[in-house]
Formats: C-alpha cells, sequence, structure tokens
C-alpha cells in the first residue's frame, strides 16, 4: 500500500519490519471495497444463508511486509467478523508480489485471487496452481496492443519498461507476439527512477530513433517515476501507448506532461457501475477505524493537517469531507478496477456457496457427499472455485478457464488534455476476448480521435514504406524483419500485390505496363492501311493500277497504229493486263494477316510476276525472231507466231501455278504470331510454311527474269525500228536489281517492315517495267504522232545486206 519505506533493525532477533512514510490512497480504495462487497453480501443473507464472511486487511509496504501478511493471514490468528484459518486470500496488486504469496499458499492449498496482477506468467498452472484473478491476463492486453498497432499499420515501436516483474514479462510477451504479426521493435529501453544514465539513453534514444509509436509499460509508480523525470525534457512527436496499470489515471495530467501525454492511448479495463461503493467510499471518516494508521496518514496527506499537535499544520478534526478532495480514492464516477475487487469477494462467496449446496445426502455440482459449514477448509474452496459462474448485480460475468483466467474486456481510451493540463479519458473503442475472431477489436463509429506528436491524421510509424506493386521485397539478413529492401521487377515481370516476395513473368501475350503492376495485352503489329506507310504504299499501288489502266486505253485507242503493232499488241495487253495484278497483288500484303491473305499474297505475287516476266520474255523473243525473219529465206516466224507466243506464256504461268499448288498443299502459309523479335510487342505476320516453296516461287521469277535479260541483251543493236530490246534490258536491269537487293533486305528487315520491303520490290519492279516498257511508246503516240508512221518506222530500216 506505499511506495516509500525505511527499514528498522531489529538487530536480527526478529523479521524486518518496514516503516511506511506514503500511503498509496488507490490501495485504501481497493481494501474499503473488500469491506463494503462483504457487508453487502452478510446483508442480504441470499447467497449465504445462516452464514457471514469475515475479513481481515493486512497494510504492507513493499514485498517484504506483503509477504509478511501472507504468513500471517494463514497462521491462524482471528480474523475480524470470524475465526480460524483463512479460505482465500485476495490480492495482491502486483504480479510480482502475488508471485512470491502463490508459492507460500500453494503448498497449503490455499486460493489466492487476485483483482490487479496481469502478468501472463501467472497463467502457468504448474508454478501456481492456486492462483485465479478476475483482471484479465496481460497476454490480452497484449494481443489487444499488437491489433491496435495492426490496425493503424505501426509496425515500427519503440518500448519503455522497468526492471521488474510485471513490466520485464509484459516486454517480453510483447515482443513475441509483436513479431508474428510483422511488427518490429526498434528498441527495448529499460527505465530506472535511480539511474541517470539509463534516463539520458532513453531521452537520446527517443530524439534520434524513426519510429513514432512508443509503448510505455510500466507499473503505476514507475510511470508517476517516469512522466517526472521527462517533462523536464522536450519530447515531441510520438505517439506513446499504455498499458493498463496506468493509462486511466487522470491524475498523471499537467501542463508539463502535454507534449507526452496529449493523444496517448491503451487498453483499460472496462468501466463499471458499482451501486452504493460511491457513496460507502466518501462517507469514511477517522472515527470509523480508530485503530488504523493508514486512514489517519492518508486523511492527513488529504487536508493538510494533523492528529497531533504541530506548529507547522492545523489540527485534523476528522469530521472533514472527502467530498472536497481531488484524488484516486475520491473519483467514484466509473469503477474499473474497484469491479474486480467487486467480482474477488462474490468469487469466494459463490465458491462457498456452491461448496454448501446439498441434495439428497450430495453436492449437486460435484456429486460428492454434502459439506457442511464446519468441514469448510481452504482446499474445498479451491476446488469449487473452478465450477463457479455467475453474473454480479451490475451484470459482469466472472467464471474461469483451465489456466484460472477470466474472460478479457477492454476499452481503447484516448487521452485528450485541455490547455490547463487536466485531460479527458475518453473510450474510443474496445476489445472483448468473447467476441468471434475479426470483431474482438472495434473502434467506436463517428468517434474523435486525437492523435499524439500534435498530428491531425493517424501517425506513421514503419521502418520502411511498403514496397508498392512493380517492385518486390527483400530482406535484408542485417536489419529488422521491417527494414526491408524493394527492388524494381525486371524487365517482363510484375508484381500486383504491396510486399510481393516474387515478381511474376507475364504470359507470352501480354507484357508490363510502366509501372509493372499489370500485365497488357501485348500490341499486335502489322503493317495497316492506317499507318502513314501503309496509306503510302497502298497509294503507289493504286497509281500504278491507274497508269497501266490508262496505258491500256491508250494502246487500245491506237492499236490500229504502226508503232503499236510493231511492239506486238497482244503481248503488250496480256503484260499491261498482268502488270495491272501485280499492282493489286501488292495490295494483299497490306492489313492484318489471315489464313487466306496469307495464301493469297505470296501465290498471287508469284503467279502474277511469272506471267507479266513471260510477257516480256515472249516479247524479247518476237523482237529476235522477227529480226531473223527480214533475212533472205528465213522461215522463223512460223515457230514462233500468236498460237505459240500464247502458248509459252501460258506455260512459263502454269509452270509457277503448279509450284504455289505444291506450296500450298504441303505446308501453306499462316499467320503467325511472332513474340521473339520484340519483347514488349508482338508482330503479326505470315510465316511461309516452307520455305522451299517461298525460295522455289522467287527462283523460278529470278530465273525467267535472268533468262529475259539475257534475250534483250543479245538484242540491244537491233535496228532502231525495234529498239522495244534496248527498252526491255533496261527495265529487266531494273528488275533484276531490285529483286537481289531484296533478298539481304527482306532478311534483316524487322516486323512490319519486312511486310513492306516486300510490297516496295514489287511495285519498284512492276514501275520498273511499266515505265521503260511503254512509257516511251506512249510519249511518242501522244506527243510525237507524226513518228508513229509506217514510212517513218521502214524509213530507218536498213538495207538487207546480211
Amino acid at each position: 500500500m506505499t511506495s516509500t519505506r525505511t527499514l528498522i533493525d531489529n538487530d536480527y532477533q526478529a523479521v524486518p519490519y518496514t516503516y511506511c512514510k506514503k500511503w498509496n490512497d488507490r490501495e485504501l480504495k481497493f481494501a474499503r471495497t473488500v469491506i463494503f462487497t462483504v457487508e453487502e453480501i452478510n446483508r442480504e443473507n441470499k447467497l449465504l444463508p445462516n452464514m457471514s464472511l469475515g475479513y481481515r486487511l493486512f497494510n504492507g509496504c513493499g514485498s517484504e511486509n506483503l509477504i509478511r501478511a501472507a504468513v500471517e493471514a494463514i497462521s491462524g490468528e482471528n480474523s475480524r467478523g470470524c475465526s480460524g484459518r483463512i479460505q482465500a486470500l485476495l490480492g495482491h496488486s502486483s504480479s510480482g508480489v502475488s508471485k512470491a504469496i502463490n508459492i507460500i499458499l500453494s503448498p497449503l492449498s490455499i486460493p489466492q485471487v487476485s483483482h490487479l496482477s496481469t502478468c501472463a506468467c501467472l497463467s502457468d498452472k504448474r508454478q501456481y496452481p492456486t492462483f485465479f484473478r478476475t483482471v484479465p491476463s496481460d497476454r490480452y492486453q497484449i494481443i489487444g496492443l499488437v491489433q491496435l498497432m495492426k490496425y493503424f499499420d505501426w509496425r515500427w515501436v519503440g518500448i519503455i519498461y522497468t526492471v521488474a516483474f510485471y513490466s520485464e514479462k509484459g516486454t517480453s510477451e510483447f515482443t513475441k507476439e509483436a513479431q508474428k504479426e510483422g511488427i518490429c521493435v526498434e528498441y527495448k529501453l529499460p527505465h530506472s527512477k535511480t539511474s541517470k544514465n539509463k534516463l539520458n539513453t532513453i531521452v537520446e534514444t527517443l530524439r534520434k530513433s524513426s519510429s513514432k509509436v512508443v509503448l510505455l509499460f510500466m507499473s503505476l509508480s514507475y510511470t508517476k517515476s517516469f512522466l517526472s523525470e521527462m517533462e523536464n525534457f522536450n519530447i515531441t512527436g510520438k505517439q506513446w501507448l499504455g498499458s493498463e496499470s496506468w493509462i486511466t489515471q487522470a491524475d498523471l495530467s499537467s501542463v508539463e506532461r502535454k507534449n507526452i501525454l496529449h493523444g496517448a492511448m491503451g487498453f483499460a479495463l472496462p468501466e463499471a457501475s458499482i451501486p452504493g461503493l460511491g457513496e460507502f467510499l466518501l462517507s469514511l471518516k477517522p472515527s470509523d477505524e480508530p485503530q488504523s494508521a493508514v486512514i489517519k496518514g492518508i486523511w492527513e496527506k488529504f487536508f493538510d493537517c494533523s492528529f497531533s499537535p504541530s506548529n507547522t499544520s492545523t489540527m485534523c478534526t476528522g469530521t472533514e469531507d472527502l467530498r472536497t478532495v481531488s484524488s484516486v480514492y475520491t473519483d467514484v464516477t466509473h469503477f474499473r478496477a474497484e469491479n474486480n475487487v467487486y467480482k474477488a469477494v462474490y468469487l469466494v462467496a459463490y465458491a462457498l456457496h456452491i461448496l454448501l449446496q446439498c441434495k439428497n445426502g450430495s453436492n449437486p455440482t460435484t456429486g460428492k457427499p454434502c459439506v457442511n459449514k464446519k468441514e469448510v477448509h481452504p482446499k474445498l474452496v479451491l476446488e469449487h472455485i473452478k465450477y463457479v459462474n455467475f453474473t454480479t448485480q451490475n451484470g459482469a460475468k466472472v467464471f474461469f478457464d483451465e489456466n484460472g483466467d477470466s474472460v478479457a474486456q477492454y476499452d481503447l481510451v484516448n487521452w485528450q488534455m485541455k490547455e490547463d493540463g487536466s485531460v479527458e479519458i475518453v473510450k474510443i473503442g474496445h476489445y472483448d476476448t468473447s467476441f468471434p475472431d475479426g470483431k474482438k477489436f472495434k473502434l467506436k463509429d463517428n468517434i474523435k480521435i486525437v492523435w499524439g506528436g500534435n498530428s491531425n491524421e493517424v501517425p506513421r510509424s514503419v521502418c520502411r514504406e511498403p514496397c508498392p506493386p512493380g517492385t518486390r521485397k527483400a530482406m535484408n539478413k542485417f536489419k529488422p524483419v521491417c527494414c526491408f529492401d524493394c527492388f524494381e521487377c525486371p524487365e517482363g515481370t510484375i508484381s500486383n500485390q504491396t510486399n510481393s516476395p516474387d515478381c511474376l513473368i507475364c504470359p507470352p501475350e501480354f507484357w508490363p505496363n510502366e509501372k509493372k503492376d499489370q500485365c497488357l495485352p501485348k500490341p499486335i503489329e502489322y503493317l495497316s492501311y492506317k499507318e502513314i506507310m501503309g496509306a503510302l504504299l497502298t497509294g503507289f499501288g493504286c497509281v500504278g493500277v491507274f497508269l497501266s489502266f490508262l496505258t491500256s486505253i491508250i494502246f487500245l485507242t491506237h492499236k490500229e497504229t504502226p508503232i503499236v503493232k510493231a511492239n506486238n499488241s497482244e503481248l503488250s495487253f496480256l503484260l499491261l493486263f498482268s502488270l495491272k495484278l501485280c499492282f493489286l497483288c501488292s495490295l494483299t500484303f497490306i492489313g492484318r494477316p489471315s489464313e487466306w491473305s496469307c495464301m493469297l499474297r505470296h501465290t498471287a505475287f508469284g503467279i502474277t510476276f511469272v506471267l507479266c516476266i513471260s510477257c516480256v520474255l515472249g516479247k524479247t523473243i518476237v523482237v529476235l525472231m522477227a529480226f531473223r525473219a527480214t533475212l533472205p529465206g528465213s522461215n522463223v516466224m512460223k515457230w514462233f507466231g500468236p498460237a505459240q507466243q500464247r502458248l509459252s506464256v501460258l506455260t512459263f504461268t502454269l509452270i509457277q501455278v503448279v509450284i504455289c499448288v505444291l506450296w500450298l498443299t504441303i505446308s501453306p502459309p499462316f499467320p503467325k504470331m511472332n513474340m521473339k523479335y520484340y519483347k514488349e510487342k508482338i508482330i503479326l505476320e505470315c510465316a511461309l510454311g516452307s520455305a522451299v516453296g517461298f525460295w522455289a516461287v522467287l527462283s523460278y521469277i529470278g530465273l525467267l527474269a535472268v533468262l529475259c535479260f539475257i534475250l534483250a541483251f543479245l538484242a540491244r543493236k537491233l535496228p532502231d525500228s525495234f529498239n522495244e530490246a534496248k527498252l526491255i534490258t533496261f527495265s529487266m536491269l531494273i528488275f533484276c536489281a531490285v529483286w537481289i537487293a531484296f533478298i539481304p533486305a527482306y532478311v534483316s528487315s524487322p516486323g512490319k517492315f519486312t511486310v513492306a520491303v516486300e510490297i516496295f520490290a514489287i511495285l519498284a519492279s512492276s514501275f520498273g517495267l511499266l515505265v521503260c516498257i511503254f512509257f516511251p511508246t506512249c510519249y511518242i503516240i501522244i506527243f510525237r504522232p507524226e513518228q508513229n508512221s509506217k514510212k517513218h518506222l521502214m524509213g530507218k530500216i536498213p538495207p538487207r545486206t546480211l
């Protein structure tokens, strides 16, 4: 019940006695609550008819006197209101003292019920078999604190504790639970009432640390000492969390401590209403307990007076009114720890009630033989406490699990301090272990929360911000688990979750976006009519068709003129038709490849070009034959007349048709998505199917072109009237040059440029044939009509001297 003591030396002749200098009014409040509850039970006479409870209160000053009091309690000395040995011991508030007391009580099977010893270690029934408590184990408070930090995403915290049983065990338990939820402790600093070095270390660490949340896990007396020292330092920017031992003690507040305690949070024992207790506490007078030094000492402290004559203070009358005093004892608006004292007394009463029940010669609860009140002893009380399950008059449920722990219920409170240093401790939520998972912890709706560190928003306390999508999380073995590293996902991979441990490879048809947090379908590339290059090539192809058509009209209009006849009008019209097909064939290469377009574009290209070259080859042969026919005795033209010319063109073309049919039958071209050339996009192209078929088509065209070039080259020096051979030679030279250059360009061009190169080669060679073979003739027809006469042409024929 005291905080300051002096040890009296008894010369080793007796157990040392501690003389107390300061009185603890909170402990007096607990003692008076015991008296109130016992009197209430005895007065109602329903729970224990024909039987009264007695009590004996022991004052202790530190653990030595408290343990001595426990020894005296079980020694059999008369208790107030009853005689004989005690049946149960209530107390103590301190976990360390309760531990020591239970070591004494356990061999004697005397039950001990604590109202405020919260250390989780006391749940170990192997070490503390007779220990029970009406206050929740710290394990539940620690789990609640961890859930609170998890809720607000406070992953990087500091702890300040004391080198004491309650604080050390609680800190150790918290560290383990926090680690399970991925919460890291930046520092754990012990506080001492006497060590200045430890205080300096705490202050320096608080100023340098990156964590914004600090858990102050220590008993009330140590908290008072810690805050009285910390108020001298300007420590700001921290969100303080407190344990239930001090978080509801409004007398800790002051103007100097506002920068620390403003916005503090913690779990507190739930508020309760105990009818009549407030009036009972405030009606206390020293005359009620004239032998009590404790009451006299506290009375002198409350009213700054003295019962002994003194020159420094006024005399106490004993009639002063406690309602005029502001202290822990006189705060009777709500009860928290007092409710646990209230439940503890009722617990023993209910255990006795169950023990003394008798029906048909046996106990209805246990089935054992009945026991009368003279046979009651602590071991029987201990056995029957385990069966207790009741509800007090204020609605509190009391029962125990296998570890002697009761249901854990807490209020989450928030310190909202005012300018004058006073505080309003506001309930902002609750934590109840009787609720199902996911509903144990809950904040109130529409409740105002004040945050520590002068922040208007929830403080952010992490060692490292979460790795955003697009990166992966990597642990650093030299740092705590919360201080991880974030690395950008490699090319072609994504992460679509925060703190993803791995990056996922996108499927082949997909590619990451810029943020690398999702896979998007790769853009499909092909030569389209809508893009500039496709539109230009389409335009050139259409121009070629128009010029071929215009040339055909010119030739058709002037087909009876000598120059048209001299150029073999039938083969010329067939050549113009094939050139139209060549220009149109280039358009099949533009647009989205499909199964039919892939087969059409290559076969149409091969057949139309062979038809075109066949016509040119026929014209070349005709020129040579015509020259031969002018020689005396020559009969060559009958072997290559119009029928033979048509047959030669048809034969040459049919050979290409056969090659194309075999190609389409064995392994035709087909649309293919090429994902190898570019990583970030798909090239939609026409695969050749059989490469042999493709190169066979090109080789056959090339063979005819070379043959045509050779024959035209041989006829280049024929008379001027047959100068078409020169034009054919030049056109074949352009044709061969274009297609020779096409091969390396085709092989090395990427994507749609491969198709563009192929179209360019088709258009260039077609324009070469059209311009070189037909434009000179068209020029004479349109602009030099005087040269388009038989006389003019015949005038240029040299004498036949050969």
